[in-house]
């Protein structure tokens, strides 16, 4: 049979994919690549949530099905945390549900809330989930360009004034993955005044609101008076704790859209392993100085990555917030588009980075550099794009110019 699939037909080939194959086949080879493309913290949890975790696993009730909600101490605990971080109170009952990760409570959200034809506003760049979830849902997306260059208000107005149907949804990420951008509490009070006189609904995603250095804490979206009657907002403990692997995510928000994915889920999953909400529960309501140990590691890492690739004549603006540097193309390389650069990196200077054109066309420029390497690794892949860089600028110095006819 060789009929396609419509939901995957909607789906482009991965662009992160090309750039894994060359990675894997380097390391197959035996190269030692310096890998910065995923955000997978490299740090082990803290250990009193690694003990809770064991000691979990000895009760020999604790492994039958869980519950697809999450089990109410984890409830409770992210509503504390959300009344210690941010003073909001949040019933833990209704207004917050434990996800298998954000990105698929994201995406069952999205299948739980999206009619075909549906048009959600989704920044450019932005995480591919954040648009790939409505699209699997049938969704029609409408990109807005998104960026600290860019006057978001403007984009959502215009986007608004020129969708047919009314948009339904506008996805939000600050901090910002990919682009690192970070808003005050002023924005998102204008945005929810905006959607709520338009009736759309706000998706924020907050996984990195945890990851922040020169600036002030970053807020949530459930700080504005008024913001539950038409957002929730994700959030994640792996980034924060170091658990990514754990796959611990949190929606929080509107009751009306935490009990519609509530519905979802409790069709597709029976939740996350207990043991592993036993040692969450004990994450967030344990200590928390972890939090900025694991601040201070990812601030000195980016000064030392971009400290030294500015050093090395690649201008890099130095992040706010999230554990990524968001780095315009080499001016003497800005003509390889990200795609193509990020593969020269990794055959020319053994460093692995996300292509900025993965997260949307107007990524296209950039690429994306996780602080997932400790110093030493980092100062050594500097050296290697310096010496790339230098090798590159000597290549277009020597080229014949040309005489104009």
């Amino acid at each position: 049979m060789d009929q396609e699939f419509h939901s995957v037909k909607r789906l482009p080939p991965y662009v992160f994919a090309e750039v894994d194959k060359l990675k894997a086949a380097a390391r197959a080879a035996g190269e030692d690549i310096i890998d910065f493309g995923m955000g997978n913290p490299d740090q082990p949890p803290p250990h009193h949530v690694i003990e809770k975790l064991a000691e979990a696993l000895m009760d020999p009730r604790i492994h039958r099905y869980s519950t697809s909600r999450g089990i109410p101490g984890l409830r409770k605990a992210n509503a504390a945390y959300y009344a210690r971080r941010f003073g909001v109170e949040i019933d833990p009952e209704n207004e917050t549900i434990v996800t298998i990760g954000s990105k698929e409570g994201l995406a069952n959200l999205a299948q739980a809330i999206t009619s075909p034809g549906d048009i959600i506003l989704v920044p450019n760049p932005s995480y591919p989930i954040h648009a790939f979830g409505f699209i699997i849902a049938g969704a029609a997306i409408r990109s807005m360009p998104a960026g600290p260059k860019v006057d978001f208000m403007d984009q959502l107005e215009r986007a608004v004034r020129h969708s047919v149907p009314k948009p339904a949804a506008l996805v939000l990420n600050y901090p910002a993955n990919p682009t690192a951008e970070v808003v005050d509490l002023d924005f998102f009070a204008e945005v929810v005044d905006f959607c709520r006189r338009h009736s759309i609904y706000i998706i924020s995603d907050v996984a990195y609101s945890e990851v922040y250095y020169d600036t002030l804490p970053p807020p949530s979206i459930l700080q504005v008076p008024g913001a539950r009657d038409i957002a929730v907002e994700f959030s994640s403990l792996s980034k924060t704790y170091s658990m990514p692997g754990w796959r611990v995510g949190f929606c929080t928000g509107n009751a009306k859209l935490i009990a519609a994915l509530a519905r979802v889920k409790s069709y597709l999953d029976y939740g996350i392993f207990t043991p592993i909400q036993v040692a969450a529960t004990a994450a967030l309501n344990g200590p928390q100085d972890c939090i900025e140990e694991m601040r201070a590691r990812y601030r000195a890492r980016r000064d030392v990555l971009v400290g030294g690739l500015n050093a090395a004549g690649w201008p890099v603006p130095s992040p706010k917030a999230t554990m990524f540097v968001w780095a315009p193309l080499p001016p003497t390389l800005a003509e390889t588009g990200s795609l193509e650069f990020s593969k020269l990196l990794l055959r020319e200077a053994k460093v692995a980075v996300s292509p900025g054109v993965g997260f949307g066309e107007h990524g296209e420029g950039y690429v994306r550099l996780a602080l997932v390497e400790n110093e030493h690794r980092i100062r050594q892949a500097v050296r290697n794009i310096k010496a790339m860089l230098r090798t590159h600028a000597k290549g277009k110095a020597t080229e014949p110019k040309r005489i104009a006819s």
